[in-house]
């Protein structure tokens, strides 16, 4: 279902004594435009690492003082008549302060804020401190994690091997991300999906004909669904999943604790997903599909042909094709609100600026089916890489949640092993 008016996250006027929870949403929204602001219109799974280091320091600072769930790489737990909300926006405005300098201003304004809407008194700079103390404990361990490292991709341009694609020529960008120190995982490869399927067979070969009909920018066999589809999710795909995950949680009433776990799986598994794709980018390096379909007649497949003028739906973002960025995040963060909800009901309104609409999702296999089917009607990613990344990402998540947000003590119902692995588009194995 299509609706026409995008969902809004909760304002600070929405946080009562019956919403608690509304101080995780509002420094989830915060963070999200600090971030975007930050980065632009950047062609990368860099945004989702941000989300991510602010979502478990949120997570430590709020679960710590009211129990329920284990903490992140932390024992130390905080006063239990502390505020959890004081707490939960100061994690999130230390974080996004030491990453984000630049925006002190309206960080120090929104934090204000925040804490004039609490109760002054020991309760609630109890709950400042522990935040501080929570949100240093994630700077602590994010040290020397490989952020920014100069990673050099050396393959040199051969048939099947990336190279930067038209009309800018962008170099790979953000190649230290493939070998990040992940947040859940213990190394990038934990995920890494086998090879790509060679440039003679005849699997790759149907990939480059249904991209060559079905993502090419005009003339193409899409229909005018099929082609929103692909712009629908052409945008930045994690801003669209804060704004989801935001949206489920006030109107499924979650409290302070759940919404700050929600976040947390959610936002750490996408971070690992991230690692995962661009660790298989940087492996194995492939072509794009401008590439592949330019340069066909090199490729030694008797079944493909050149078209030396094709050009995709939409614009190449400047890294490899396998495995793909997008599907591997939405995979991790379908099989974490499955996981973490217990149900194969996801109940999410996901809006795009790009169309200025918003879709329900109702359950984990509709949200991968949409984004697997837009990456190739864009014309950006072959199906392969599409379904072998959505495979990766619910193995993150699945793994994810058998080891950490569980609940303290652990429970039956915290198993992982019962719920049903959501699909990848025509992927049925």
């Amino acid at each position: 279902m299509t609706l026409t008016a995008a969902t809004s996250p909760p304002d600070a006027h929405t946080r009562t004594a019956a919403d608690p929870a509304a101080v995780v949403r509002e420094w989830n929204a915060i963070a999200t435009d600090t971030i975007k602001t930050s980065l632009g219109p950047r062609p990368s799974g860099q945004t989702a690492i941000w989300e991510g280091f602010v979502s478990v320091a949120v997570y430590n600072a709020v679960v710590g003082i009211e129990g329920g769930y284990a903490l992140y790489k932390w024992h130390e737990r905080g006063p239990a008549e502390a505020s959890s909300a004081a707490a939960a926006a100061t994690a999130a405005h230390d974080m996004l302060l030491t990453y984000f300098p630049a925006f002190k201003e309206r960080l120090d304004t929104a934090y204000a804020d925040s804490l004039a809407a609490l109760p002054a008194g020991h309760t609630r700079d109890q709950g400042v401190d522990y935040g501080k103390r929570a949100a240093a404990r994630i700077i602590e361990l994010r040290e020397g994690d490989g952020r920014f490292a100069d990673v050099p991709f050396t393959a040199s341009p051969a048939p099947g091997v990336w190279r930067p694609t038209p009309p800018a020529f962008q170099p790979f960008i953000d190649t230290w991300l493939a070998r990040l120190r992940p947040l859940l995982l213990a190394s990038p490869q934990r995920f890494r999906p086998g090879g790509p399927p060679a440039l003679s067979s005849a699997a790759y070969a149907k990939d480059v004909q249904e991209l060559k009909t079905m993502g090419v920018k005009t003339g193409s066999g899409r229909s005018a669904r099929q082609t929103e589809t692909a712009l629908f999710f052409s945008g930045n795909l994690v801003e669209q999943v804060q704004t989801a995950v935001r949206d489920h949680a006030a109107r499924h009433r979650l409290g302070i604790a759940e919404t700050a776990r929600l976040f947390a799986a959610v936002n750490a598994s996408a971070t690992d997903a991230v690692v995962t794709a661009w660790d298989a980018k940087l492996h194995y390096g492939t072509w794009r599909p401008i590439t592949a379909i330019r340069l066909a007649d090199t490729d030694g497949n008797p079944a493909t042909t050149a078209d030396p003028a094709w050009e995709p739906l939409l614009l190449t973002p400047p890294h490899p094709d396998y495995i793909a960025g997008h599907t591997t995040v939405a995979a991790a963060v379908a099989r974490t609100l499955t996981g973490v909800l217990r149900t194969s009901h996801i109940d999410l309104y996901v809006p795009s600026d790009v169309t200025g609409t918003t879709r329900f999702y109702g359950s984990a296999d509709d949200l991968n089916r949409d984004i697997v089917d837009a990456r190739v009607w864009g014309g950006v990613h072959s199906r392969t890489a599409d379904v072998v990344g959505c495979r990766a990402g619910t193995r993150v998540a699945a793994w994810a949640l058998d080891h950490y947000f569980q609940p303290s003590p652990p429970t039956r119902a915290a198993r992982q092993d019962s719920i049903a692995e959501p699909k990848c588009g025509d992927d049925t194995d």
